[in-house]
């Protein structure tokens, strides 16, 4: 039985409703972070799996979707260095990490 390009795009569907109910529901700063990874790493999956099942031309260089997907990834990595350095200054600040102290972060 081959899994086909519906199963990763269903499986990526529900891991990005996971990630958004987990950051709108969430008021931890450092579960929404989570979240929002859990988001992109959904649209990795999507990325990887179009270009699985996207035909090329014979011969050629056909892999677009996980040069992309390490973008993504990139891009992830410096949103979690970010997300934990203004993470790290709300709690030094406020001795809570719960988003809705964070409106007094620009003071």
């Amino acid at each position: 039985m081959e899994i086909g390009l519906g199963t990763y795009l269903a499986l990526a569907s529900v891991l990005f409703g996971i990630g958004a109910v987990g950051f709108l529901t969430r008021r931890n700063i450092l579960l929404q972070l989570m979240s929002i990874e859990v988001m992109l790493n959904s649209v990795n999956l999507t990325l990887v799996a179009f270009n699985r099942w996207t035909p090329g031309e014979p011969g050629a260089w056909n892999h677009h979707g996980q040069v992309f997907a390490f973008f993504v990834i990139a891009v992830a990595a410096a949103e979690a260095a970010v997300g934990l350095a203004i993470l790290i200054s709300l709690y030094r600040l406020k001795s809570s990490v719960e988003s809705d102290s964070a409106d007094l972060l620009k003071h």
